[in-house]
């Protein structure tokens, strides 16, 4: 069974952990990164939407 989901919904709750708990690591800090570019779709989000599919497939290979 094949589950999808938006980029932005992933990250976003993601985020919100890591704020409530008050994470400051440099994991946290990523994953705020991520989740900034993926909502503000600005002209960098595409780069690095592109690097995060090919992690995403990378993954899903190994797997």
């Amino acid at each position: 069974m094949n589950v999808t989901s938006s980029a932005v919904l992933i990250f976003g709750i993601a985020s919100f952990f890591v704020v409530r708990s008050k994470s400051a690591n440099a994991g946290g800090a990523l994953l705020l990164f991520l989740f900034g570019f993926f909502a503000a779709g600005t002209g960098a989000a595409q780069p690095i939407h592109d690097l995060a599919a090919s992690f995403a497939r990378f993954l899903s290979d190994i797997g």
